[in-house]
């Protein structure tokens, strides 16, 4: 009895999100961002797996924000988000070590994590949800997963990739947020989520860096065609003031944000369906890695969705660089 009511529990969620897939695709890549990737991924999944995967959609949903959720409690996380490239010089993200105790040895560990380790720690928590498999351990196969979404999903936004993250360092100041944010809030809906069946990644050391090494290479036409733009709007069809909650907001005006997204082209779209279908592919391989461990066996195991990470507050007084920053 209890197996029929879950069997037929699992039937309507399966049916509910497939209904509520197209509503829910209007997104921002901050917060609710990296939610929808996460969310959108679990559709990727063999048999074997999407079945686990959906009856626990909610929670790998709503705590694939834990890692910025963590940003300031926890002691080297913000580092886990990133890489400044730039950094090391031309041509660094073809140069810098793929492994990460090579590049300990090249840079040493207190360097690495000044400037980010966005690709090396996916495959450090890759490792984790392969040994979380192979224990069925269905907590930590959540955790892990929702985690390890988000890390991928950040290695594939290219301000993620440079130490002029936000447009601080060439007068550009909340590009973050116009890229990462304000173009998905308005074009989010004629985007193509649909990314096919996830695959197994031979090496996926080598996959994340490429995934890195094609964010960074857009950072050209990510900064020089706002910079371009600015010289085409005056400051007040630039910008524009629109309510948010009970608040006036100042935000990148919808003519501009118009203009710069059809001269990305596509660009934005791209790298949350790579994304997606990144998350996707890093699941499937560490559980084909782990053996394939029915996970159906596992479907007793019901995590709350209660159990989320509490969001901490910003220390003031040791603040940490922002990369959702937006327009001051």
């Amino acid at each position: 009895m209890k197996r029929t009511a879950l069997t037929i529990a699992i039937v309507m969620l399966s049916g509910f999100t497939q209904i509520s897939f197209q509503n829910e695709k209007k997104a921002l890549w901050g917060f609710y961002g990296h939610q929808q990737i996460n969310r959108i991924a679990v559709f990727t999944l063999p048999p074997e797996m999407i079945t686990f995967y959906k009856m626990h959609i909610q929670y790998i949903t709503e705590n694939a924000v834990n890692p910025d959720r963590r940003r300031y409690a926890v002691k080297g996380e913000a580092p886990r988000h990133y890489i400044d490239l730039d950094v090391y010089g031309d041509s660094a993200v073809y140069k810098l070590p793929r492994f990460w105790f090579d590049a300990v040895e090249e840079y040493t560990e207190d360097t690495l994590k000044a400037y980010g380790i966005v690709p090396w720690h996916v495959q450090f928590v890759t490792y984790q949800l392969t040994e979380a498999f192979k224990k069925q351990d269905v907590e930590n196969i959540l955790r892990i997963s929702a985690d390890l979404g988000h890390y991928i999903a950040d290695a594939n936004v290219p301000l993620h990739t440079t130490e002029n993250y936000n447009g601080q360092l060439s007068g550009q100041y909340g590009i973050h947020g116009f890229w990462e944010s304000r173009l998905p809030e308005l074009y989010a809906d004629d985007y193509d989520f649909f990314v096919g069946k996830a695959n197994y990644i031979e090496n996926t050391q080598i996959e994340i860096w490429e995934a890195v090494e094609q964010a960074h290479l857009c950072l050209d036409s990510v900064f020089q065609i706002e910079k371009n733009l600015t010289k085409q709007f005056k400051a007040d069809e630039k910008y524009s003031s629109e309510l948010r909650g009970n608040v006036n907001m100042r935000v990148y005006s919808r003519d501009f944000s118009k203009a710069y997204h059809l001269a990305l082209a596509g660009q934005v779209e791209r790298q949350m369906r790579n994304s997606i279908k990144m998350v996707g592919d890093f699941w499937y391989t560490a559980w084909v890695n782990a053996g394939q461990p029915n996970l159906n066996a596992l479907l007793d195991n019901y995590v709350p969705i209660e159990k989320i990470e509490e969001y901490v507050e910003p220390d003031k007084d040791n603040p940490l660089r922002n990369h959702e920053s937006g327009i001051e």
